[in-house]
């Protein structure tokens, strides 16, 4: 396990791990989305009608489709396909009527998930000086400065930072740029919530920006990753870190000592 790892690890077994961390992710309840009196009204009044290609052309507008159906982007994206497809129709609307009117509205209008939040929590945090250095919002003043100091950017505008600048080779994957004594330090975070599934991917999705190759010899890469990857046991990402001592995994809350020790 690479130094900064085990750090990491052994700061997420230690007291305090979590609350420190919501100085990063200053996780708050989201408010529930909302449903005009007109626009629900239309909804049970189709509900009630039995007009299934009626009913289901009234939720496809909401924001959050009330179960998860894979069929469904499609028919938000090109409504006249609801008339062309009834066998598709009658399956996803057999569907939502195992639940009564009130169910599915409810279930509409729950509050957007945290976790697509976690991108900005990290750059605000960034932004609030916590890891010591100027914080530029412009390529030409980061490259102008002499010192250390953080670029801190959207996504895209990073990405091509590190594309153009540095040599990337992914097409994606950029949410941290630091310059310390010479030394490009970039790199991707994420929050892990859960093992398996969707959380594995955005692992993997992490480590493989370790493992890309950059044209600059002045650049150190690093995954800035929290949550359950740190928790031993036989799992894909801990047994990932035990065996690539290589890569460096960190806390985001020791980047700021990592850093510090690349001035050193």
């Amino acid at each position: 396990m690479n130094y900064w790892t085990k750090k990491s690890a052994d700061l997420a077994a230690a007291d305090g791990y979590l609350d420190d961390l919501y100085e990063v992710y200053p996780i708050k309840l989201n408010a529930c989305r909302t449903l005009t009196a007109q626009k629900e009204e239309r909804i049970r009044q189709a509900f009630a009608s039995g007009d299934d290609n009626a009913f289901l052309s009234e939720i496809l507008d909401l924001d959050l489709f009330p179960i998860k159906d894979s069929f469904v982007a499609f028919l938000k994206r090109n409504k006249s396909a609801i008339s062309k497809n009834p066998k598709t129709v009658d399956r996803i609307v057999r569907n939502l009527r195992t639940m009564d009117i009130d169910e599915i509205i409810r279930r509409c209008m729950e509050p957007k998930e945290t976790n697509r939040q976690m991108g900005p929590m990290f750059k605000n945090w960034i932004d609030s000086g916590a890891l010591g250095l100027p914080v530029f919002k412009s390529i030409r003043e980061f490259m102008d400065f002499e010192g250390n100091c953080l670029l801190n950017m959207s996504d895209a505008e990073m990405y091509n930072f590190a594309k153009t600048q540095l040599g990337f080779n992914r097409e994606k994957g950029i949410d941290f740029i630091a310059r310390v004594s010479g030394k490009y330090i970039i790199g991707e975070t994420k929050f892990l919530t859960d093992f398996g599934g969707h959380q594995n991917a955005q692992f993997s999705d992490a480590v493989s920006s370790i493992d890309s190759k950059f044209e600059s010899e002045n650049v150190i890469p690093v995954a800035i990753m929290d949550g359950v990857l740190y928790i031993p046991g036989n799992n894909k990402m801990y047994r990932y870190l035990n065996n690539h001592p290589e890569s460096i995994i960190i806390s985001a809350l020791l980047l700021k000592d990592f850093l510090n020790s690349i001035r050193e």
